[in-house]
């Protein structure tokens, strides 16, 4: 056998050790998994959260805490995706909710929350008009469909790779359940390949949308430059440029376009800033969304019998203007910035195929070296180290997303970080012989 093929012999014997652990640990996950695999597919009704051999499944939160269904504790760094800043019932956001529910649910009318929260986000990331949704998948399909009308052109450029929402899957060129419209599919962070291609189609283009730093994707942020050129290049072709700042709003007081210094046509939102609840909104320019306006006889429909449901209209307000302040959302991605720059510090001095990608709160793991500057660089990365990465972090009570992504909730401080730093330099040690052959 080759040296590279006793290499991977190895990393295939330690990852099927700690499979064996894991599977030894959580004989109450395990028994969950298998009843509810008689009543769903898979026993699962969100893709993202199974893994193999079984998903852990989580019996109560606390702070930035979660048990699992056999008593284990885990510092939660995946934050639900971005979407649990606040952590386990903050109290801010549990009154909110209380509140709301003394009121009365489901009024079926207007109430009186809902503009107040609107101008909340208006005024925070610099929106003319914003209407809500349910979800970021839904900001983005009426985000994209609205770009469409009022363009009068059909083409949507996406990034290979990217991820906009359940029907907005571009890893590996696309997924089959995708809404079909008419994608042209470019490069991320690649200008000159993504300028020919807004230029090839400039007559029917009407809109390019992208996450300012993709997500789930691998926390691989775009080049500043990159999007002061789409910005300019759909400006020039009558395009319009939404962000997709789902997840990326939380980087920055007002989004990480605020930092950037690019302003989109359209945003689109959602995960943290309902405060935890079901949540998605788009805004922007007012004469774009002014399209939704009813009194207008031209209006175009928007509905949703839960786009302003009391529970996330108060959950976000308190969350948004009581909470994560422009004051705190500085302090907790300053937090981040400098666990990401510690971390890296590690896989430095241990001459690890090992790094972290991201921008303040949010961070990925990749199994290589070099600059991760799109998915296909972060692919060049050995998949079944990084399984293993995410089963010895599982069994150093940190809990992460199985792709690698972490993000930091607000109640995480100095200790979650020194637990997470001191479970990195454990795999980085223990598998010292193993991270040498990561691709």
């Amino acid at each position: 056998m080759s040296e590279t093929g006793l290499r991977n012999a190895d990393i295939d014997a330690a990852l099927n050790e700690a499979k064996e652990a894991y599977v030894a640990r959580n004989p109450k996950s395990l028994a969950r998994y298998v009843e509810a695999t008689a009543v769903m597919p898979g026993g699962n009704t969100r893709t993202v959260l199974h893994y193999a051999p079984f998903p852990l499944a989580m019996a109560r939160g606390e702070g930035c805490h979660l048990w699992d269904a056999d008593g284990a504790r885990y510092v939660d760094f995946l934050g639900e995706y971005t979407a649990g800043i606040y952590g386990h019932s903050h109290p801010v956001i549990r009154a909110a909710v209380d509140g709301a529910l003394d009121r009365g649910i489901n009024f079926g009318a207007s109430n009186l929350t809902e503009a107040r929260f609107a101008r909340a986000v208006c005024d925070r990331f610099g929106l003319e008009r914003v209407r809500f949704t349910n979800s970021g998948t839904e900001a983005n399909l009426l985000a994209l469909s609205l770009a469409r009308i009022f363009t009068k052109r059909p083409k949507v450029l996406v990034f290979n790779g990217g991820y906009h929402g359940a029907v907005f899957g571009f890893a590996g060129g696309g997924s089959p359940i995708n809404v079909p419209f008419d994608y042209v599919l470019a490069p991320y962070n690649d200008a000159a390949e993504t300028r020919a291609l807004i230029e090839r189609h400039a007559d029917e283009l009407a809109v390019v949308i992208l996450e300012p730093m993709m997500g789930g994707g691998g926390c691989i942020a775009a080049d500043p430059s990159f999007l002061a050129m789409l910005r300019a290049e759909t400006s020039r072709v009558g395009a319009l440029l939404i962000f997709d700042e789902v997840m990326t709003s939380r980087l920055a007081p007002g989004g990480l376009q605020s930092v950037r210094g690019v302003k989109p046509d359209l945003t689109t939102f959602g995960k943290y800033i309902g405060g935890g609840m079901s949540f998605g909104a788009f805004g922007g320019r007012a004469e774009v969304m002014d399209l939704f306006d009813p009194r207008r006889p031209d209006a175009l429909p928007h509905a949703g019998t839960f786009n302003n449901n009391v529970l996330t209209m108060a959950a976000g307000l308190a969350g948004l203007t009581e909470v994560y302040t422009p004051e705190a959302a500085l302090a907790l991605n300053a937090r981040g910035d400098a666990l990401r720059t510690r971390l890296n510090a590690l896989c430095t001095d241990a001459d690890a195929k090992l790094q972290f990608t991201g921008i303040g709160s949010m961070l990925a793991v990749h199994t290589l070296r070099g600059p991760v500057r799109s998915p296909a660089d972060a692919a060049k990365g050995d998949a079944k180290l990084k399984e293993l990465f995410f089963f010895d972090m599982l069994a150093h009570g940190i809990w992460l997303a199985r792709r690698g992504m972490l993000t930091l909730c607000l109640p995480i401080g100095d200790a979650e970080c020194d637990t997470l730093a001191a479970a990195v330099e454990e795999f980085l040690a223990s598998r010292a012989s193993l991270l040498e052959a990561a691709g």
